[in-house]
Order: structure tokens, then C-alpha cells, then sequence
């Protein structure tokens, strides 16, 4: 389904729209940024503290991280309020993704994953592979939604097409 080498890329372009979109949103006050704007999780804020949690929950899942302590998608909307420390702490966790991802060869996507779903409220189980491979598509969903709401404040957060960005390898 996916290669190590589509991890490695999909790492990349994830750490390059993060900071395109942390740029982009920097640009805003404070205020704009928690601003409900009637998008799944209400704010630019909220959304990007979603996406942060969801990010450590998964790799807490594949080994390569610890859970965060945050434990539930509402609580993880507010994990972090200062947009200093989110931006840091995005930077960081993007490095922690990187560096897992370099070391990701493709037997290390064989197999099942299961966890404990909160929301489904059950114990699940699915492919690595799959898991994966939604992490990186989660990621540019809601990061669509950051994007369409800074284009309504009139910020550009630039370029998204995958091929513009820093393609490492043929996937």
C-alpha cells in the first residue's frame, strides 16, 4: 500500500505546510486566531491543537512517541493556550516526526496496529500501513481548513501542491 520512501516524503511536506501555515497564522492577532469561525473545531487555535494532539496520539500508537497527556479530542483543543509555546511545541513534535519516519523501512509498515478508540469506545486494530497513511492524510485535511480560514482573513499560506515541496523521493 505505502513505502517507506511515501513516509519519508509525507513527513517532509507535513514539517513544510506546518510552517507555512504557523508563518501565515503569526500574521493574525491573538484574538483572530481563537476566533470561532464555524469550521469542525471552531478556531484556527483549536484546530491546530487538534492537529498536534492527533499527531502524538498516533505516534504514541506506532511506538515512536509518548501519549500526550491530553487524553480526549475536546481536552486536546486546549492542551496548549499560548500560540508560542503551540507553534514550539509543533516545531518540536515535526522533528520527532521526521526523525521517525527517516527511520521507517518498509517491513516496519507490515502489520496491525490496535489501540483503545475513545470515540469509537472500543479496542480496534488496523493495518500499520493504513494508520500511516491516515496520519499524513488527517494531517492535510484539517490543515485545508486552517488554510481556508486564513485565506478568509485575507493570508496567503502559499503553495500546497505536493510536487512544490521538498520531494525527497519517488514514492
Amino acid at each position: 500500500m505505502i513505502s517507506a520512501a511515501y513516509v519519508q516524503t509525507m513527513a517532509r511536506y507535513n514539517a513544510w505546510q506546518n510552517r507555512n501555515v504557523y508563518d501565515a497564522a503569526e500574521k493574525l492577532t491573538d484574538a483572530q486566531r481563537r476566533e470561532n469561525r464555524g469550521v469542525f473545531f471552531g478556531s484556527i487555535h483549536a484546530t491546530l491543537n487538534h492537529l498536534l494532539w492527533a499527531d502524538q496520539i498516533w505516534l504514541s500508537r506506532f511506538g515512536a512517541a509518548s501519549p500526550p497527556a491530553a487524553r480526549t479530542i475536546p481536552d486536546g483543543l486546549i492542551a496548549i493556550d499560548g500560540w508560542n509555546e503551540l507553534a514550539s511545541a509543533r516545531q518540536r513534535f515535526d522533528d520527532q516526526i521526521q526523525r521517525w519516519a527517516d527511520g521507517i523501512d518498509d517491513a516496519a509498515l507490515a502489520g496491525d496496529v490496535s489501540w483503545f478508540s475513545a470515540v469509537a469506545g472500543r479496542e480496534l486494530s488496523a493495518s500499520k500501513a493504513l494508520l500511516v497513511a491516515h496520519l499524513f492524510n488527517h494531517q492535510t485535511h484539517h490543515r485545508g481548513q486552517v488554510n481556508a480560514l486564513l485565506t478568509g482573513f485575507g493570508i496567503d499560506p502559499g503553495v500546497t501542491d505536493l510536487p512544490f515541496g521538498p520531494v525527497v523521493k519517488a514514492i
